[in-house]
């Protein structure tokens, strides 16, 4: 009986999952603690319920769910109630869950009945040549930062690369000569980017700007004689990327509140618009699924009304 007990102990299988999630599936550390956060809320909202009761695998009901799906929705975010979106994250972990129990011959609720909530679609942002121009001229190169930030935003739209990505490459890792070198992006999947020309060149005058040794290939601010410290203490963080990348959107005074990841979906739309194919845009993004990059087609469509007003008889 206690055997049949731990076998099926919550807390013991979720522990499980997330090594799972790390060895076998080779997730990043930001997946595993978004996973354990999820189910940890979810282990506390049984354990308000159940007091004073040991939790199993079986707890996890449609009505259960139910009711979790409920107290998510009751929450604070960081605007009013918790976004549709940040509860659908939730729902993602406990069927992956799920899962794996069922894959591991656990007899638990079939992840199929859980329903991710659909989220209204929102407009692409992204920014157009003019704005990205715009942009990539307010570092200043006699400032403090300026050459490690402009090599920062010419990277990012040249690449196309997630913040996660950016912030984990080292200096040795990029050929400034050939301009492209390989990434480990999300899922574990490897993929070659590219450096344009430009981008190469202010990554090039801001790594000739530095006179330390240190392998990452942006680094945070060094204080004088500061005592050297290891590679990852000073490596600069995907949050100071996001508010590096907030100021100068702000100094540019553009309408659009572009993020890091805008500038992936500007270089995205820029090839497009340029006259390259979905397929080869899917590769260079990194995605899995061409059903992910068709989020663009509304610059091919402009495309193709372009052809169609310019070619079609009935417009002449």
């Amino acid at each position: 009986m206690v055997r049949l007990f731990m076998e099926n102990d919550l807390g013991i299988l979720i522990r499980r999952f997330l090594e799972h999630l790390e060895i076998e599936k080779n997730c990043s550390r930001l997946t595993i603690r978004n996973y354990q956060h999820y189910l940890d809320v979810l282990m506390h909202f049984l354990s308000e319920e159940n007091k004073d009761k040991k939790l199993t695998v079986n707890e996890i009901t449609v009505d259960v769910v139910r009711r979790f799906r409920l107290f998510l929705a009751r929450q604070k975010g960081s605007i009013g109630e918790m976004k549709l979106v940040t509860q659908g994250y939730y729902v993602i972990a406990l069927r992956s869950f799920l899962k794996w129990l069922i894959k591991n011959d656990y007899k638990v609720l079939q992840p199929e009945k859980l329903d991710v909530p659909k989220v209204k679609d929102h407009s692409l942002k992204f920014l157009d040549a003019q704005q990205m121009e715009r942009l990539l001229v307010q570092p200043i190169p006699s400032s403090k930062n300026g050459f490690r930030d402009r090599a920062i935003l010419e990277l990012l739209f040249s690449t196309g690369l997630r913040v996660s990505e950016l912030v984990h490459l080292d200096r040795d890792q990029i050929n400034l000569k050939t301009r492209e070198f390989g990434v480990i992006g999300k899922g574990g999947r490897a993929r070659v980017v590219f450096i344009s020309k430009q981008a190469a060149d202010h990554v090039a005058k801001y790594l000739m700007s530095r006179e330390d040794k240190y392998k990452p290939l942006f680094i945070r601010d060094l204080r004088p004689n500061e005592i050297p410290l290891g590679d990852e203490k000073v490596r600069l963080t995907a949050r100071s990327i996001q508010r590096l990348v907030k100021h100068y959107v702000k100094t540019a005074n553009l309408p659009v509140d572009a993020t890091p990841h805008t500038l992936r979906h500007s270089m995205a739309t820029d090839l497009l618009r340029s006259g390259a194919d979905l397929r080869s845009v899917q590769e260079l993004l990194g995605h899995k699924n061409i059903a992910t990059t068709q989020i663009y087609t509304h610059v091919t469509d402009a495309r193709l009304r372009e052809v169609h007003e310019k070619f079609h008889s009935g417009n002449k």
